[in-house]
């Protein structure tokens, strides 16, 4: 079983401002307010969320090779 990351590092299109943040498990993150210039980041057509558009690592169920926000099986 690999290792998944739980820090991604979102680097904002508008301003270059690069910020670490903390990725959420069990939800997509669809929206992410910039604190450096307040631009509201939205996912790129074709992926699931911001941190698969902006982050230096890929969301958890991306990581898992799951499509994002799909049920975990058990």
């Amino acid at each position: 079983m690999s290792t998944i990351v739980l820090t991604s590092v979102l680097t904002c299109p508008q301003c270059g401002a690069a910020t670490p943040e903390i990725m959420p498990t069990d939800a997509c993150q669809l929206y992410y307010g910039c604190p450096a210039c307040h631009a509201l980041l939205r996912p790129k057509p074709g992926d699931c969320c911001v941190f698969c558009s902006f982050g230096s690592v890929p969301c958890p169920p991306v990581q898992h090779k799951r499509a994002c926000c799909e049920p975990q099986t058990r």
